[in-house]
């Protein structure tokens, strides 16, 4: 990826970031979203935005409608903010990380917490290395 990409990538990430958090009124875009990466193509003609959202797979289904009613709106807003010659297309799709991180700390925390009381056998785990 060049640094005119990354920088477009960054860019991209903030202004749809604020975007959202401003100036978006569509209620099924009210809830806690994130933009967690931009990945534009290598012609700049198409990007693809990642959102992350701590929802049920049934409301995922409306976020990503209500981004695809927005898009238009997104795109004209970055034109307008970015100094860039063609605006790309956006597409939206869903990065699960946010919910894979919630679920590794949860399964963290219940080995600490076995570790404290010990193990169901009733023996402590052994944490030192040969």
């Amino acid at each position: 990826m060049t640094r005119r990409t990354e920088r477009l990538n960054q860019l991209i990430q903030i202004e749809i970031s604020d975007l959202l958090q401003k100036h978006v009124n569509d209620p099924r875009l009210n809830g806690l979203i994130s933009v967690t990466g931009v990945s534009i193509s290598k012609d700049l003609e198409n990007a693809t935005i990642s959102i992350s959202a701590l929802c049920d797979t049934a409301d995922r289904k409306e976020i990503l409608k209500g981004f695809t009613s927005a898009s238009g709106f997104l795109r004209r807003e970055l034109a307008h903010r970015l100094n860039i010659r063609v605006t790309p297309n956006l597409s939206f799709e869903f990065d699960d990380s946010i919910e894979r991180g919630v679920s590794l700390v949860q399964l963290i925390e219940k080995v600490s917490a076995e570790d404290k009381v010990g193990n169901p056998d009733g023996r402590k785990r052994n944490l030192k290395r040969k």
